[in-house]
């Protein structure tokens, strides 16, 4: 199994969003991330991803087939050492140690080709298994806010982890 990281192109689409357009991966997404998932909401986020100044997103693969995304969102004023990362990866990818191995190699490219030292990730007190593969990548908790995010009509737990350089 090797897993790279790659750009997003725009012939991607239509396995993007046959991926995306399932409702327990949003379910654990920011609202941006829509439900369902079409045909636009997908050309939309391979224009952004290969255009956003501030965010280094790129398609993860599997043995030549895309399997997720994952990216680094740079932060600005006096956060500007740190980035968010952000992923996903397909249901029928789950538990494969995919996700795990995509964080480790973001990390290396963020902390070896952008001005930062930190790399965080807000992730739902409900998913457990977001938790685990964070975990598994190095990343440490740093915090946990208690009912800070509203997500499907109901308050969940958002906790903080990171990696340090």
């Amino acid at each position: 199994m090797q897993i790279v990281l790659r750009p997003w192109h725009l012939d991607d689409v239509t396995e993007l969003v046959a991926m995306a357009n399932n409702y327990n991966i949003a379910k654990y997404m920011a609202d941006v991330f829509p439900h369902p998932y079409t045909l636009e909401n997908g050309k939309t986020f391979i224009g952004f991803a290969n255009s956003a100044p501030n965010s280094k997103i790129f398609a993860i693969t599997m043995d030549d087939i895309i399997v997720g995304s994952i990216g680094l969102h740079l932060q600005t004023d006096i956060l500007r050492k740190n980035a968010e990362i952000g992923y996903w990866l397909g249901e029928q990818y789950w538990g494969k140690g995919i996700s795990t191995e995509a964080i480790r190699q973001i990390v290396h490219y963020g902390f070896k080709n952008l001005d930062i030292v930190r790399i965080f990730a807000r992730i739902y007190g409900t998913n457990i298994a977001s938790q685990k593969v964070i975990e598994k990548a190095g990343f440490k908790l740093e915090g946990k806010y208690e009912k800070t995010l509203f997500k499907n009509n109901q308050f969940l737990d958002e906790l903080i982890y990171a990696i340090r350089k």
